[in-house]
């Protein structure tokens, strides 16, 4: 498991690297033939992992519903997000990896509720979940790196 919140961690900090480098414009910029925006990715891999790794545990999410609502599967951005809903997003981002992290090393998660991905990746534990987050959140990487060509 070590290796997979090292690759995890990896990930996240790429994504942290965005709030730096693009303005609320251009994180909010849909580029033609997109269907979604930067900071919409990184609401999305944000909600999923909870999803994934909580709410099939079936533990409380450390999100409200309002981000599920906003950022799980089949969901695209309706509006601008603003500054705050940034800067949430922001703090989100690492804290919860480190919640997470913290979670399963404490042994909290103990139960999984077993499913197979649209992609036919098939959970059934945590660490099947962890792992699959990170080929997801990677996806989703190599999609913003598409889009920033873009904006």
């Amino acid at each position: 498991m070590e290796a997979a919140f090292k690759l995890w961690t990896t990930n996240r900090n790429l994504y942290l690297d965005y709030f730096d480098k693009y303005s609320l414009e251009q994180l909010n910029t849909i580029p033609k033939g997109f269907s979604n925006n930067l900071i919409w990715n990184i609401g999305h891999v944000i909600v999923i992992q909870q999803l994934l790794v909580y709410k099939a545990s079936n533990l409380p999410m450390y999100v409200s519903e309002k981000l599920v609502e906003q950022y799980k599967n089949g969901t695209k951005p309706t509006g601008l997000t603003t500054q705050i809903e940034v800067d949430e997003l922001k703090s989100l981002l690492i804290s919860l990896q480190e919640k997470s992290k913290k979670d399963f090393n404490e042994g909290k998660f103990i139960s999984y509720k077993e499913f197979t991905t649209g992609n036919g990746f098939h959970m059934a534990s945590v660490k099947d979940a962890i792992g699959f987050n990170n080929y997801h959140e990677g996806t989703h990487l190599g999609l913003m790196i598409n889009i920033r060509k873009f904006i």
